[in-house]
């Protein structure tokens, strides 16, 4: 078993000329990885969104400097707030001149027992997680529709299939967001929009150490076939190949970006 991390994987142009929304793409994680990675593919126009507007403004700051050649544009956003939702799609479609690429990133984990669960803690790991993912989609996909054209990749995770204790609510939520994607991919399809997700295990990002006592990050890492934990930038790599034309037949599939024994 090696925990060596790999050489991080230089660009190949899948997003040449595309323009890219990520919700959540602000600060260390999966988010932040796939808006380096669009820019470093080649797209042409990147909005970000996040709740927290230094950390927002710092990446925009951030990313400017990657290729000044990609104009990047940062949006306050809620995927809990319909109306925060309508501006930051309206605002994307006017900097991008239309958007190519979508990336649900936003979601809300936690650790908690079911029985200790209080209603209010399910409903806003299911609200931003679940429904955030949906209220986005929707969004998008009037304008993809529209065109005839477009691709949408969410975040899910390998706990919307693999079960784990305090995970309930997040686990449900997961699972959700793979039905979602299944089932949207097939109204989508005859208009010529895709939707795919991928499912991680575990990628390790600096808001992960801090929320996670350090024994069950290592008892998860060690779980896996590397023995070590995802690489964000390892998650990004896949969430380009489903944005891309390279996964032209892909519509509805759920991509296990992981390493774990069977």
């Amino acid at each position: 078993m090696s925990r060596t991390i790999p050489p991080y994987v230089q660009s190949h142009q899948l997003l040449a000329n595309t323009s890219v929304l990520i919700t959540a793409a602000a600060g260390a994680g999966i988010g932040f990885a796939a808006a380096q990675k669009s820019i470093e593919e080649g797209a042409r126009a990147l909005v970000i969104s996040d709740v927290h507007e230094g950390r927002l403004e710092k990446a925009v700051e951030t990313l400017s400097a990657i290729n000044p050649d990609c104009q990047v544009a940062g949006q306050l956003a809620d995927v809990t707030k319909e109306a925060d939702v309508q501006n930051l799609v309206a605002f994307a479609e006017s900097h991008c001149d239309g958007v190519d690429v979508l990336i649900n990133n936003a979601g809300l984990g936690g650790t908690k027992l079911l029985v200790d669960m209080t209603d209010e803690e399910w409903s806003r790991v299911l609200d931003i997680t679940l429904t955030g993912t949906m209220r986005m989609t929707r969004a998008m996909l009037r304008c993809m529709q529209a065109r005839e054209r477009g691709v949408i990749v969410n975040n899910a995770s390998v706990l919307g299939w693999r079960a784990q204790q305090e995970q309930c609510h997040y686990a449900a939520a997961k699972a959700g967001v793979m039905a979602l994607t299944r089932c949207a991919a097939m109204e989508a399809a005859e208009f010529g929009v895709r939707i795919n997700a991928v499912s991680p295990s575990i990628a390790m990002h600096d808001f992960l150490r801090k929320t996670t006592p350090p024994e069950l990050l290592e008892q998860l890492s060690s779980r896996e076939a590397f023995g070590r934990a995802a690489e964000v930038w390892e998650v990004a790599n896949v969430m380009m190949f489903l944005a891309s034309g390279y996964s032209s037949y892909m519509t509805g599939e759920v991509v296990s970006v992981s390493s774990q024994h069977p």
